[in-house]
């Protein structure tokens, strides 16, 4: 990725762009910081051996400069009318923010734009855009909140997230729609507590890194690709579908214990008709990644006959193995711990 010292220099106002909107005491520093943070990953998107990354860069800095935009103008609408009226209504304007936050987060029914640029990126610029760039947005939804409005985004969210991953043969745009579905999730976790959404964000980004390291190891971008790949790795194979599995949150799996927690949150705090939902859709993500497992180990088996050396790094698989291992056991070790403590 740091193939010159530009490279490096963006990637750490990325980070600082970041840091500057989570740390903000003002709408404005943190609108400041969220500006920072696109013109620093603009850079990073482009690409000279994707000739896709253009055109996705580009749909990218169209769609979060007009969220910028809004953003921008009804934070001043915000500040003019409190400096104008001692009491001002400012729910309206919680609510406007909100909506051009979640078009920067890339949550339904503002998703349009990020199928799309998630298909034109490169796995190392998905995984910042899935992981690093959810933050600052995120973050700042916590800010604003609207139960109404948060619950119709959640359930929009996990819907078009497991509907829109059934029929795609591209794992970026499957990880896209899983990432939007995640992001329903992330959501109803800060109905709850700010501590448990950043908890939950922690183990989604250990899930998303697991499986895209196995995507940038072995160079696989569709479907088929993982049904061929070659029972040379077969360990690797096993893993990368349970990987699939503790991301759509089955158990035993880690992936489980974020939703577990904030299902038993969400009893708690009597949002009973929006846990059923959200359970019921997650469903549909978990058939598709299930429907996928099986394709590969049992409808399309393949082993090549001849022998090939495959140049693949030893500390490239120990490092995946880990992450699996961490990914696949979690939830087991986790349990032990709190048994013992």
């Amino acid at each position: 990725m740091f193939k010159n010292s530009s490279k490096l220099l963006f990637f750490l106002t990325l980070i600082g762009g970041t840091l500057i909107t989570i740390s903000s005491n003002s709408w404005l520093g943190a609108w400041m910081g969220l500006e920072i943070n696109l013109l620093s990953f603009i850079p990073l998107m482009m690409d000279t051996n994707n000739l896709m990354a253009t055109e996705a860069s580009l749909k990218y800095f169209l769609t979060q400069a007009l969220a910028s935009s809004m953003l921008l103008f009804f934070i001043i609408f915000m500040i003019m009318n409190y400096n104008l009226l001692n009491t001002p209504n400012l729910m309206n304007y919680n609510v406007m923010i909100l909506l051009s936050l979640l078009l920067k987060a890339g949550a339904a029914p503002f998703h349009f734009w990020f199928p799309g640029v998630m298909e034109g990126l490169s796995w190392t610029s998905n995984l910042i855009l899935m992981i690093w760039q959810k933050l600052a947005p995120m973050v700042l939804i916590s800010y604003c909140f609207n139960s109404q409005i948060f619950m119709i985004i959640i359930l929009t969210s996990i819907m078009i997230g497991s509907l829109g991953g059934l029929n795609q043969t591209s794992l970026r745009k499957l990880m896209a729609f899983s990432s939007i579905g995640h992001i329903g999730w992330m959501m109803a976790a800060i109905l709850v507590s700010d501590s448990l959404f950043l908890m939950y964000f922690c183990m989604y980004s250990l899930l998303t890194f697991s499986i895209v390291l196995m995507f940038i190891s072995f160079k696989l971008f569709h479907i088929n690709q993982v049904m061929s790949l070659s029972m040379n790795f077969v360990y690797i194979k096993y893993f990368l579908m349970l990987n699939f599995l503790s991301l759509g949150g089955l158990p035993p799996f880690l992936g489980f214990l974020p939703k577990w927690l904030v299902i038993q949150s969400l009893v708690t705090e009597n949002y009973l008709f929006l846990m059923t939902a959200m359970v019921v859709l997650t469903m549909i993500t978990l058939y598709f990644y299930i429907r996928l497992c099986y394709s590969t180990f049992m409808l399309n088996h393949s082993k090549i006959s001849w022998n090939v050396k495959f140049n693949y790094k030893t500390s490239t698989m120990i490092t995946n193995l880990f992450f699996s291992f961490m990914s696949v056991t979690g939830l087991i070790f986790i349990n032990m711990f709190y048994a013992f403590m």
